[in-house]
């Protein structure tokens, strides 16, 4: 609908002066059969004939008829001469002109290549963007030229040039075709890796000097591929380390302090992730203005929803089977039920909607084949950020202190006057109030719904069992390294058998170290 307001305000608008397009070059690009009509539109779109742009879009909108020698651009009950611009009658003997896929896709080519000479550079890319879809050929070099010559954007200048040597790498020129592959070797797309491999089929190109440079040109593309796909395996499995960080962290300090097995940690991730569902709509419903700052609210209010609900199970259930493990984990359990079955009755069994904010979503591209998405970088901040946060708790607060002599030595602690129990139940606050701000972070890159914790609560006592109990370094080795693995692994087995293969390793790993990554210092009375 634009594009047809926008043509009819320069069908309106524009003088005759305006119209370059000679009415021999309209009536070629408009009639005939189909290679007079595309080398007609070549040449037009080559000498870049004003009046070009409105007429090619007419043509694409099926909205230009010919009557003998002349040939009309119709918008509505309106009608003017394609070449002059002047208002006309269309006859009626006049007929539609037609195009088939190969002249529409010609078009289309015009339309991009005409957008390279424009004085906007969104429209140049838009212009480029356009050619990298269409199959070129030697007709469009000129108007290429032209627009590499006068382009200024260094980005947009290698395009056209990548462009320029994908249409002379099939020229009968051998000089110019090995030019052209010395160009496209640099290149890391892999739609040039695609073209190279076509040129060295034995009907494509029999030269051996020009077939030995596209091999080398090849290898040289796939590398920088093969580097784009590595450096994205890595990126992926830091990801799933540091949102594996952020389920583990508070099951390090809950499950070092106390030695709670704590089944309904994925449930506290899921309330966080609830939580910040409910801020969303919130902010959508009552403050649409400000819908892409809700996850700054969300973060916090995630983080407390999460908190308490801790804190209520430490007081009500967990308080009175400290050292009766089994006892634990079966509460715990039903506690996990519960807290899923009370989501499903607010809000319901289906999973809910989180969106991004506008500027967590897309990406940064760094090659062709390695766009790093802005909420996975996100997340990778946020752990680092949450990470540095609980380390100067622990280690520069008076808390910190009391639930490093706890961790150390309970009874020795309580000798000394700290109130145990209070400190207890502040740790498992905390690490309920992490769990809270994982989900936070994982409604941002997956589904939210009453199952979500049951996907990470495993993975989660992996992480602190191979880091060692109660160590946040080991936590974290433990984590990145387990996300990198599972995604290298990936790539070479596949997603279940990666699985398989990390749950052996950690068993082979726990059995020669009992004691994790990271042993536990100080003395117990305990031991």
């Amino acid at each position: 609908m634009l594009r047809r307001l926008v043509l009819c305000c320069v069908l309106l608008c524009s003088s005759v002066a305006a119209f370059a397009l000679t009415p021999q070059q309209a009536l070629a690009i408009a009639s005939g059969d189909s290679d007079e009509r595309i080398a007609a539109l070549n040449e037009a779109a080559a000498s870049a004939a004003d009046g070009l742009g409105p007429f090619v879009q007419a043509l694409l909108d099926d909205s230009v008829k010919v009557a003998g020698d002349k040939v009309f651009i119709v918008q509505g009950d309106k009608a003017v001469d394609a070449a002059t611009g002047a208002a006309a009658t269309v006859p009626d003997d006049a007929e539609d002109v037609v195009n088939n896929n190969r002249v529409r896709g010609a078009l289309q080519a015009a339309m991009g290549a005409l957008q390279l000479l424009s004085p906007d550079i969104e429209a140049r890319r838009a212009g480029v963007a356009e050619l990298l879809k269409q199959q070129l050929d030697e007709a469009q070099l000129p108007l290429l030229e032209k627009a590499f010559e006068a382009e200024s954007d260094a980005a947009l200048k290698a395009s056209l040039e990548r462009m320029r040597a994908t249409i002379l790498v099939s020229s009968s020129d051998k000089a110019k075709r090995l030019a052209a592959i010395t160009a496209l070797a640099g290149s890391g797309q892999g739609a040039v890796a695609s073209l190279l491999q076509e040129r060295l089929a034995p009907d494509a190109e029999t030269d051996p000097e020009v077939r030995a440079s596209l091999g080398r040109a090849l290898d040289s593309v796939r590398d920088r591929l093969a580097w784009g796909e590595r450096i994205g395996v890595v990126f992926t499995g830091a990801s799933l380390g540091s949102i594996l960080l952020l389920a583990a962290l508070g099951l390090a300090i809950t499950y070092g302090l106390m030695g709670v097995i704590n089944m309904a940690h994925g449930e506290l991730l899921m309330i966080g992730a609830y939580a910040t569902y409910v801020v969303q709509n919130v902010f959508r419903n009552n403050l649409p203005g400000l819908f892409d700052y809700y996850i700054l609210a969300a973060v916090p209010l995630s983080f407390l929803a999460s908190a308490l609900v801790g804190a209520a199970m430490e007081r009500s259930v967990i308080r009175w089977l400290y050292g009766r493990p089994l006892e634990t984990l079966l509460a715990t359990w039903g506690i996990s039920l519960v807290l899923m079955q009370g989501v499903r009755t607010l809000f319901g069994a289906q999973n809910v909607p989180v969106e991004n904010p506008a500027w967590l979503s897309g990406g940064v591209s760094l090659m062709s084949n390695l766009t790093l998405p802005f909420n996975r970088i996100a997340i990778i901040a946020f752990a680092v950020l949450v990470l540095a946060g609980v380390a100067l708790l622990i280690a520069r607060t008076r808390l910190g202190l009391f639930v490093r002599g706890v961790t150390q030595n309970r009874r020795m602690a309580a000798c000394v006057g700290v109130n145990t129990a209070r400190v207890d139940t502040y740790a498992f606050a905390l690490g309920s109030g992490l769990a809270g701000l994982a989900g936070c972070a994982l409604s941002q890159v997956g589904n939210v719904g009453p199952d979500l914790g049951q996907s990470y609560i495993v993975d989660s006592f992996l992480v602190v069992v191979l880091g060692g109990v109660g160590q946040l370094a080991g936590t974290v080795y433990a984590a990145l390294g387990l996300g990198v693995l599972n995604k290298l692994l990936e790539g070479v087995a596949g997603a279940v058998l990666a699985k398989i293969m990390v749950l052996v390793f950690i068993v082979i790993f726990i059995q020669k170290r009992p004691q994790g990554i990271f042993a536990m210092k100080g003395r117990s009375a305990e031991a």
